[in-house]
């Protein structure tokens, strides 16, 4: 257990998300906050009012959270959303989180994006390139759907 929470305490130390949590990085234009979460623009955004709601622990993607600060982000995400959405009045909204480099994570603490779309904002997200095979579609919802009751 010392191991991981050593791991854990040098991942945060290192983490850009948990200084700005702390409050150590000046640059970042934090927009609200709660006991256990910041919410700020990030340096890029992806579409006008694009916010970005962090947990202030360290916790390297939404599977690793735990179920309680889980509800606590949902709730964040609900807020500033509609904060976003009374302040930019967009036509549509995106909540997208990332885990791992092969999902474009490339910072290592969970992070959610708020982020507001309009028609034509040149924003690409969906459909996929190409369409999966319905056997394959099939076969993935019997397993999905064995790993949910398996829980």
């Amino acid at each position: 257990m010392r191991d991981a929470r050593q791991r854990m305490d040098d991942a945060s130390q290192n983490c850009p998300f948990c200084a700005i949590a702390r409050g150590e990085d000046p640059s970042v234009e934090n927009v609200c906050e709660g006991n256990q979460w910041v919410a700020f623009f990030p340096p890029e955004p992806a579409t006008p009012g694009h916010t970005l709601i962090i947990p202030r622990v360290h916790v390297p993607d939404l599977w690793s959270v735990d179920a309680e600060l889980a509800a606590d982000l949902m709730g964040a995400v609900i807020h500033v959303g509609d904060a976003v959405r009374k302040a930019v009045a967009p036509e549509g909204m995106n909540l997208i989180s990332s885990a791992g480099g092969a999902a474009e994570q490339n910072v290592f603490h969970l992070h959610l994006h708020v982020v507001p779309r309009w028609e034509g904002d040149e924003l690409h997200i969906w459909p996929p390139k190409k369409p999966m095979q319905k056997q394959l579609k099939e076969n993935l919802a019997d397993a999905v759907r064995k790993a949910c009751l398996e829980q």
